[in-house]
């Protein structure tokens, strides 16, 4: 029986290998192993500064019965429910109306997507001018208004609705950008056609328009959802008192969230082991919504082919 000889790596080959080799290293150095030690600490107490010590599920235990987590997941959640639906709207809403042929609608796509460049610093001074309880311009309207002023950040009730209202204003401009570049790839004559059996605004856009950016509102409610979920520098920026991460997150942990939990207890209290289990938990979640948006994109996205 004849034995088949190895095969060798063409030139070619090697030179693929050789272009795609940083990427590789970058793959493997900066993705590959840290998600594996994560995985390793998470089952361990490590505290950076010993050696991590093996203690099983003990920290997924202790995640199950911890409050503060529980509060963190909810407020995650809350977060998400307003957040996702209000600025895929919104941004929808300002690219239909932005993509019309009129002059000086440049000018106004940028002012839009200002607040998406600008630092969460930068958002933090315009949010304190709007919804500080001393001076903020939203307290002034809601007296002449005859109304109660609001503790705003400080109220356990309107602190995620504010941050929500914050989050939605810098984040829209991005992903109106991507709804006007789906909606510039609408045929035309689709529209036309759509006029020629008599449809008005109202029905081009239900039946012409939606469909076909079908695939680009999946695309947004993926990354806003991820987005979601990674919320950090906002709530830390914004609910922490002069850099204290151990402060963020109140008034009584109204405002916590996993991502903030996570860091504190990482590197404000140096439980890293706990920390890892609190990303992993982080990662479970996120990988399941993603499946279950995969699952029911198969029942409203629309794809040419």
């Amino acid at each position: 029986m004849l034995k088949r000889k190895p095969r060798r790596l063409t030139n070619d080959g090697k030179w693929g290998l050789f272009m795609v080799s940083p990427y590789l290293i970058q793959f493997l150095v900066f993705l590959s192993f840290p998600l594996i030690a994560s995985l390793y600490f998470s089952f361990s107490k490590y505290d950076m500064l010993n050696a991590p010590e093996w203690i099983g599920i003990e920290n997924y235990t202790t995640l199950i019965q911890d409050p503060v987590f529980h509060k963190a997941l909810w407020n995650t959640f809350y977060f998400a429910v307003l957040f996702v639906p209000a600025q895929t709207i919104l941004a929808l809403i300002l690219a239909v109306a932005l993509n019309q042929s009129l002059k000086g609608l440049k000018l106004f796509r940028i002012a839009h997507f200002i607040p998406v460049i600008c630092s969460w610093t930068v958002v933090l001074y315009v949010a304190d001018a709007i919804f500080n309880p001393r001076f903020g311009i939203a307290n002034t309207l809601l007296v002449k208004m005859g109304a109660s002023p609001q503790a705003w950040l400080n109220d356990e009730a309107l602190v995620i609705p504010v941050l929500v209202a914050v989050a939605v204003w810098k984040g829209v401009g991005y992903m109106m950008v991507i709804f006007l570049a789906g909606l510039q790839n609408v045929p035309h004559d689709l529209y036309e056609a759509a006029e020629i059996e008599g449809a008005g605004t109202y029905r081009k856009f239900r039946h012409v328009t939606l469909p076909l950016i079908s695939g680009t509102t999946f695309l947004v409610l993926v990354l806003t959802t991820i987005t979601t979920f990674q919320s950090f520098e906002q709530i830390y920026v914004m609910t922490g008192n002069m850099g204290d991460v151990t402060s963020a997150g109140g008034p009584d942990n109204a405002s916590m969230v996993l991502m903030l939990y996570l860091f504190q207890q990482g590197f404000s209290f140096l439980k890293m082991g706990y920390a890892s289990a609190i990303a992993w938990f982080l990662f479970l979640i996120l990988f399941a919504i993603t499946l279950i948006q995969l699952w029911l994109q198969k029942k409203w996205v629309y794809y040419e082919n």
